[in-house]
């Protein structure tokens, strides 16, 4: 095989060897990424101020009325044209906006119906945007009622094709709208854990705590304390956390299992919370400071306390009155009104989930006031989008209301926000940027925000794609951290531009093994955002092959050769011409279909990659020679199955880190056949071998041999053994876990931890039964208590209603998704998995196995120039200790300990911006205009119910 090498050189004149310059290649692609971004914020602006001014001039009206049953209404409303949308992937129409209404507002109300009116005016905005722009994707405006108009119009997720899957889509609680809406804040949230709360008043007090974490965001911190006649954390966290997913999540699981005993002592419950808040050597937001007080009521108002702790009113407070009770609210009331906080009532679970976010309002007030300094447009961390467009960011910018507060003298500014205007961009788009087929299957571009999670990367493929969490993978975890990349990070965030060429180890694509490997990284800012872009490339790498094919391309003609070698592409393809797709996974017939192609439109067609297409068809020529030769020799052994595209992998990504032969079970070696793959590193060709026939001659009698594969690699999987060739491709330490350990022990392997933080796993908790008949769900008072069954109910009664200007999708044929509940249910997890390699350059290792009575012997020796051990034993037929086998898959596991983590956070960068107390800004209670309240009816009646369950409760 090796002598058919000097084809690729008899080529030579149809191709040039490039260098690839690390650093213009960052900046380059820097630059792309800042315009597309700059685009998008041009749109953003533009649609911010009209929205401003078009509320300034809307003029309020108190007789709207709206009627679901108004047949007359529906018939004068817009029709939509809805098309399927290759780039939104769902049918779309260009003609309209469309709105979606939480369940649990009132679409009736007075406020909602003329938000719907003024905004309809943003229609002619977002169209504008669009004609200059076609690339644009949604743009959204989500105001502070709840209100969310978005263009392109589509219909919503068709919820009757899934009725167990209930719309709790509120845009308030997305997580470009808790960014866009507000400066980071220091929260600190105190629970009354008294035992007066005990009962259903605890329930909603858990319930509430739970929804309130859900307003934060990566840039806030948090924690939670609870009180009686002490105080203290609820978790494990000292002092304010991040308030990143997995943080919230141990917030959530505490707050559950607070219980109510002895009595309320305020003054307690805050020095506790001013102290956290106060902790100097710490890492947190350095803007907002609020505590948020929930308990049923007192008699002390602590005034000494705020006189002590908070004299300048630095610190905020709200109160949240929970439950129902006769206890005076005075003192709760003058604690919020005392200390530029507000008050709010939570009598029941319909109250909850608004009065727990009204309060971004007043911490937007500062924003508002400053204006212009405040209108900087910010990019979020990475999510997935609601209307399944996969993964996006998205620019914000907030709406301030211009006009003048009613009944006013002084004509001030309302000071309220009116909402969040956001575009997205996909990631998709990016990418695109950040062109790859010049750096080698094991090179590529990466990108990071201030908090240090990756919004590019190779490792980064979320699993749970239906989560409304923020994607948050770390750098740090998506690659296997050391120092350099701790030191490469921290530089990032800073913005500084660098390079810097070091040693790490790399996880196969297959995760299976670890190499070592030389790596080059190159970094520095994308100006105008918080983002930076990296690009890391191996020492093979820094050249690549350019062909200069100098005939005509559109005489290029396709050979065939009768062989039974076939080359594949993945599904997608690889975009040679944009408007060309691979229609099988069959090179030689996208070869043909382009044959085709170009006959019909000129190569140079600026829809074409042609310096791509170039490198194809080299590539094509040089090996259509080598298949000549593969056509000559006797098989070898069955096909290779794992990866059809080569740059995708393991096998080839790890030949070229390793200057050794390395062997591998073929992923098809447990269907009889036990053929293996020998890979050559200087060149990337691999073929099959049946190591039977080489090694039957080892067989020693009454010992056991084997060989096991590694490659610096994190595994020892069995490669050949004298015993059951069953087991060939299993993990060592699943066939002989005793003497596996022994190995590890002697130091032959070395052992290294990683954590997927992105995977999913069977649901921990039961799911719950009803004593009804199936078709018909029968509550529990868990379930009355529960936000999702509650808003599951108002669901019958409030729908998604649009502007009698805009077409109501509810009325509209909707996509076919499919059901939902067919899917198995999984949730999001972390998984561990121990990875194996050799640590050392040692070859023999020798040692002892000690067993109840008896021990067995053996020996270890690394094959030079292969990344196989062969290992001689006694056999463990007669020492054997009963130890369990050991895997080396993946399994779930509550991750590295979150109060270790807390006690020493990785490194961030808060905003540039903060905007929170101004000795201007009023602190007047929001107006009933500009307060989104539930159906009265409604409101009534589940008032009544809850009462009645308290009543059976107690």
């Amino acid at each position: 095989l090796l002598r058919q090498i000097p084809i690729f050189l008899q080529f030579q004149r149809h191709y040039d060897v490039k260098q690839n310059n690390a650093s213009q290649l960052v900046s380059k692609a820097a630059r792309e990424i800042k315009n597309l971004l700059a685009n998008r914020s041009k749109a953003l602006e533009a649609l911010a101020t009209a929205a401003e001014n078009l509320q300034k001039e809307h003029q309020w009206k108190d007789d709207l009325d709206f009627d679901i049953n108004d047949t007359e209404s529906h018939q004068n409303r817009v029709k939509a044209e809805f098309k399927e949308d290759p780039v939104f992937k769902r049918p779309v129409s260009y003609n309209t906006t469309a709105v979606h209404i939480p369940t649990d507002i009132y679409e009736g109300s007075t406020i909602i119906l003329n938000e719907l009116n003024w905004t309809a005016a943003l229609d002619e905005v977002f169209k504008k945007n669009w004609e200059n722009d076609p690339s644009l994707l949604w743009q959204v405006f989500g105001s502070a009622t709840g209100l969310a108009r978005y263009f392109p119009a589509s219909p919503w997720v068709d919820t009757r094709s899934t009725p167990n899957k209930i719309d709790l889509y509120d845009v308030r609680r997305r997580p470009w709208y808790i960014q866009g809406a507000a400066s980071p804040k220091n929260m600190l949230i105190l629970v009354d854990a008294s035992g007066s709360v005990s009962g259903l008043t605890l329930k909603l007090i858990r319930t509430s705590v739970s929804e309130m974490l859900e307003t934060l965001s990566d840039d806030d911190y948090v924690n939670i304390v609870s009180f009686n006649n002490s105080a203290k954390s609820v978790a494990c966290f000292e002092n304010l956390v991040q308030a990143n997913v997995r943080s919230k999540k141990i917030l959530k699981e505490a707050v559950q299992k607070i219980t109510a005993n002895g009595t309320t002592d305020y003054k307690i419950g805050f020095k506790e919370a001013f102290e956290q808040l106060s902790s100097m050597n710490v890492t947190r937001a350095s803007c907002n400071k609020i505590i948020m007080l929930f308990t049923d009521g007192g008699e002390d108002r602590a005034s000494e306390i705020f006189e002590e702790y908070n004299p300048d009113k630095e610190v905020r407070i709200f109160t949240f009155s929970v439950g129902q009770h006769n206890y005076d609210k005075t003192p709760i009331q003058w604690m919020a009104c005392n200390n530029k906080g507000y008050y709010y009532e939570i009598p029941s679970i319909g109250a909850i989930r608004i009065n727990t976010q009204e309060y971004l309002d007043v911490l937007g007030r500062p924003m508002v006031k400053e204006d212009k300094k405040a209108k900087t447009v910010q990019w979020t961390n990475v999510y997935v989008d609601a209307l399944e467009l996969g993964l996006v960011i998205t620019g914000t910018l907030p709406v301030f209301n211009k006009t003048s507060t009613r009944n006013s003298q002084d004509k001030n500014k309302s000071q309220l926000i009116l909402g969040v205007m956001a575009v997205d961009v996909s990631l998709d788009d990016i990418k695109r940027l950040t062109p790859h087929y010049t750096l080698g299957p094991n090179g590529y571009y990466f990108a990071i925000d201030p908090n240090g999670y990756v919004l590019l990367h190779p490792n980064l493929q979320p699993k749970d794609l239906k989560s409304q969490e923020p994607v948050t993978l770390d750098f740090l975890d998506a690659e296997l951290e050391d120092e350099m990349k701790v030191e490469i990070r921290r530089s990032m965030i800073e913005g500084v531009k660098n390079q810097t060429r070091f040693q790490t180890l790399t996880k196969s694509q297959d995760k299976r093994y670890i190499d070592r490997g030389i790596r080059t990284y190159s970094w520095g800012p994308v100006n105008d955002t918080d983002y930076s872009l990296a690009l890391v490339l191996p020492d093979y790498s820094i050249s690549y092959i350019k062909a200069t094919i100098l005939d005509t391309i559109t005489q290029a003609k396709c050979k065939y050769h009768n062989s039974h070698s076939r080359t594949f592409i993945n599904e997608t393809g690889i975009d040679y011409c944009t408007d060309l797709k691979a229609q099988s996974d069959n090179i030689t017939q996208f070869l043909i279909d382009f044959n085709e192609y170009i006959d019909r439109k000129t190569p140079n067609n600026p829809l074409c990659n042609m310096e791509l297409i170039n490198r194809l068809l080299l590539d094509a020529g040089i090996t259509a020679e080598l298949a000549k030769y593969w056509s000559e020799q006797r098989p070898a052994g069955s096909e290779w199955t794992e990866q059809a595209e080569s740059y995708k992998s393991s096998f080839y990504k790890r030949s070229l880190d390793n200057d050794v032969y390395i062997f591998t079970s073929a992923p098809n070696a447990n269907n009889g056949k036990y053929v293996f793959v020998i890979i050559i590193q200087q060149y990337p060709i691999f073929f099959f071998l049946d190591l039977m026939d080489i090694f039957c001659l080892l067989f020693i009698k009454n010992s056991r041999f084997s060989f096991s594969e590694q490659s610096n690699g994190p595994d020892s999987f069995l490669v050949m053994t004298n015993k059951e060739l069953s087991m060939i491709g299993q993990f060592f330490g699943m066939i002989d876990p005793t003497l596996m350990r022994n190995l590890i022990n002697e130091s032959l392997f070395s052992v290294n931890i990683t954590y997927d933080y992105q995977a999913l796993c069977e649901p921990t908790t039961e799911s719950k039964a009803a004593a009804g008949l199936r078709s018909v769900y029968v509550p529990t008072i868990a379930d009355i208590l529960n936000i999702g069954w509650w808003a599951s109910a108002a669901a019958c009664s409030h729908k998604n209603h649009i502007n009698p200007h805009v077409p109501n999708l509810s009325f509209v044929e909707h996509k076919k998704y499919e059901d939902l509940s067919e899917i198995p249910s999984k949730e999001s997890c972390i998984k561990e998995q121990k990875q194996y390699f050799f640590g050392n350059n040692e070859t023999t290792f020798k040692g002892t196995v000690d067993c109840q009575n008896c021990s067995r012997q053996f020996i270890a020796e690394k094959l030079p120039k292969t990344n196989l051990v062969l290992i001689v034993a006694d056999p463990q037929i007669h020492c054997h200790n009963g130890e369990k086998g050991f895997s080396q898959e993946e399994k779930p596991s509550p991750g590295p300990d979150p109060c270790k983590i807390a006690q020493n956070p990785r490194y961030r960068k808060s905003p540039k911006h903060c905007f929170d107390n101004n000795s201007s800004v009023s602190h007047t209670k929001l107006g009933p205009n500009y307060s989104v309240s539930l159906s009265k009816h409604l409101l009534f009646l589940l008032w009544i119910f809850t009462y009645s369950i308290n009543a059976f409760w107690l």
